[in-house]
């Protein structure tokens, strides 16, 4: 197996252990907190956000210095011990300060973005994308799914055992890495190809992909926070398990568009995908607002495809910017907006849901959705023909 597939497999282990919890914050904090009001669940997820965007910019300085995968090995051992501490705790104050700190060292496997980017060549960069796209942006849903299995079964608050035991898989697999896979300094990996350098770099055009992914982040994760309770709320099958698996939903749909995109003959225009992504993931948070189950579910599907295509186009733009040397520090602008975006979704759910009920965050993201794809075509234009 290349450094490259253990890379990607551990990403995906992180990425999903850490979001076993995340849609089920509100019952989380309900049950073990004294049921206190939504607005502070919104304020702790965009508390979360606030904190990956304030850290990484210094993991990704770190990483010039120390390898990524070294990196990962401490800051996965502080990670794991601090996550089965919550599941310990009974005051709210204190589980802020912990978890918040659990979340500073669980941010630092975002370093294996860049890292895997940087040991490819151009012309495998939207095949690594996509794959990354699906594991970095998709394996959270992916993770409520067994979030919700594993509730069925267990406490809520065990969850945080489970994502411990992630953290320390991780470890493991990065201390074999290091014996097995690293090269010495100035040494090319095994198995993975030189990058090719790109003189291009734009960093104007990357400050305006930043400003098109605060939005984009914003309006289309705007659903996420309360969609565990506002299903329960309105479908049939309201278990837990039946949360996770439909939460879950775009995640099942992003591999399958990985694996068309892999068959497909002709990928099609970058920009004009992302404006098509767009616009169909507006018809699709749009009509999971109206409280019925089939159009939920209908409507997690479309939206599914359509964050992958957008996701995945959006993140291609940016290494197409960039140049492999500062891909490390490119991403971690890119990240502050998408923290910037993800933190304001969060909050905003809060106050959406407390003053206009449940499908109201539907509605704003839909009309979002709309308005990032008028604004697109102004902020990110094509390149002149030469």
């Amino acid at each position: 197996m290349t450094l490259r597939a253990c890379l990607i497999m551990m990403t995906a282990l992180a990425v999903i252990t850490d979001n076993l919890i995340i849609p089920f914050y509100p019952q989380y904090f309900a049950e073990r907190f004294d049921n206190p009001p939504e607005q502070h669940v919104g304020l702790y997820l965009a508390v979360v956000s606030l904190v990956v965007m304030a850290v990484f910019p210094l993991w990704a300085r770190l990483a010039k210095r120390v390898h990524p995968v070294r990196i990962l090995i401490s800051a996965q051992l502080m990670a794991g011990s601090l996550t089965a501490a919550c599941y310990f705790i009974d005051s709210l104050p204190l589980f802020w300060v912990v978890s918040l700190l659990m979340v500073v060292f669980k941010g630092s496997y975002l370093l294996m973005y860049p890292y895997v980017m940087s040991l490819q060549q151009q012309d495998n960069h939207t095949q690594t994308i996509g794959t990354l796209s699906v594991v970095v942006h998709f394996g959270a849903i992916l993770g409520a799914a067994l979030g919700g299995l594993i509730l069925q079964i267990m406490n809520i608050g065990d969850v945080f055992l489970v994502m411990a035991a992630g953290d320390f898989i991780q470890m493991a697999i990065c201390m074999h890495l290091v014996r097995g896979y690293l090269p010495a300094p100035g040494e090319q990996p095994a198995n993975e190809e030189a990058p090719v350098k790109n003189a291009s770099r734009s960093l104007p055009a990357i400050y305006r992909l930043c400003l098109v992914m605060l939005l984009f982040y914003f309006v289309g994760y705007v659903t996420r926070p309360f969609f565990a309770v506002y299903w329960q709320q309105v479908a049939h099958w309201n278990s837990e398990m039946a949360a996770g698996f439909v939460y879950a939903l775009p995640g099942a749909v992003a591999v399958l568009a990985l694996w068309w995109g892999r068959h497909a003959t002709r990928q099609g225009n970058t920009r004009d995908g992302i404006l098509a992504g767009l616009l169909l993931g507006a018809a699709a948070t749009f009509i999971q607002g109206f409280g019925d189950q089939w159009l939920i579910l209908l409507g997690r599907v479309l939206f599914g495809w359509a964050l992958y295509q957008v996701t995945v186009r959006l993140d291609a733009l940016l290494f197409e910017l960039s140049s492999p040397e500062h891909y490390a520090v490119d991403f971690s602008k890119i990240n502050i907006f998408q923290c910037l975006g993800n933190m304001g979704s969060a909050y905003g759910a809060g106050l959406l849901v407390s003053h206009y009920g449940q499908a109201m965050p539907f509605w704003v993201g839909a009309a979002g959705l709309l308005l990032t794809a008028a604004l697109f075509p102004l902020l990110v234009r094509k390149p002149r023909a030469v």
